[in-house]
């Protein structure tokens, strides 16, 4: 079977970056969280297979994520392209109903399958009474393996991204489809540029990380409102940064 794009850049990551940062994340407080390509690609092949074995995903599946900018919502993207998922940001009511809803506020009342993601890195459960038939991802997650095997692929006019709201031109903008997202992770060529991006654009901040990690480099993310002085941008070896 063809390895899909997504799992072509996470072969990528966890071989040619498997010791070196690949994402960077600076939280509120000073948060400060590196993962290498290896342990990048573990988090997103144990949350694949927790899609696939506890939620049942397939091609096809409907996901709203619900999340801010943080490195798990990459992980999230990421698995859930894996496993032929459609991610919808933003509201249902404008992109259609949820077969899964992941977020960090579980008390919302989501129709479907609620997750709820408790966002400290040490986190090892969502650490409040979670509503009845709420999924704890934090208590789950780890229990399951970090390879993946990827099983059925979407069709290429199925979508993969359905962005409420988007109206410019970006790539990741409106209702992208698989077969349009796969020259996103077209790797090889290019710096390996350190990126940093910040903000809270997910869609603009998702075509960036793809880019980076396809050309061999890391991603620097910051949560929404925290801007790194230029200490740790040297430290950081950043070379560009994320313009909106």
């Amino acid at each position: 079977m063809t390895m899909s794009a997504v799992g072509t850049l996470l072969s990528g990551l966890r071989t040619h970056q498997a010791t070196s940062p690949a994402l960077i994340w600076y939280g509120e407080g000073g948060e400060r969280i590196e993962l290498s390509g290896k342990v990048l690609d573990n988090w997103v092949a144990k949350t694949s297979n927790f899609l696939v074995d506890e939620l049942d995903a397939e091609p096809g599946l409907r996901l709203r994520l619900d999340l801010p900018v943080h490195w798990k919502t990459l992980v999230w993207v990421l698995a859930a392209w894996q496993t032929g998922c459609t991610v919808i940001l933003g509201s249902t009511n404008e992109s259609g109903p949820a077969d899964v809803t992941v977020t960090a506020a579980p008390e919302s009342g989501a129709a479907g399958t609620v997750v709820a993601v408790a966002l400290g890195a040490l986190e090892l459960a969502f650490g409040a009474d979670l509503p009845s038939g709420v999924v704890d991802y934090a208590a789950e997650v780890r229990s399951y393996a970090d390879t993946y095997l990827e099983g059925s692929q979407p069709d290429a006019g199925q979508p993969a991204l359905a962005a409420a709201g988007a109206t410019d031109a970006r790539r990741l903008s409106g209702t992208v489809s698989y077969g349009d997202l796969g020259g996103l992770f077209e790797t090889g060529g290019g710096n390996a540029e350190v990126l940093l991006a910040a903000g809270t654009d997910l869609p603009l901040i998702l075509e960036g990380a793809v880019a980076a990690w396809a050309s061999g480099g890391a991603v620097v993310l910051t949560a929404a409102g925290v801007e790194p002085n230029e200490r740790v941008l040297a430290s950081e070896r950043v070379t560009k940064r994320l313009e909106a």
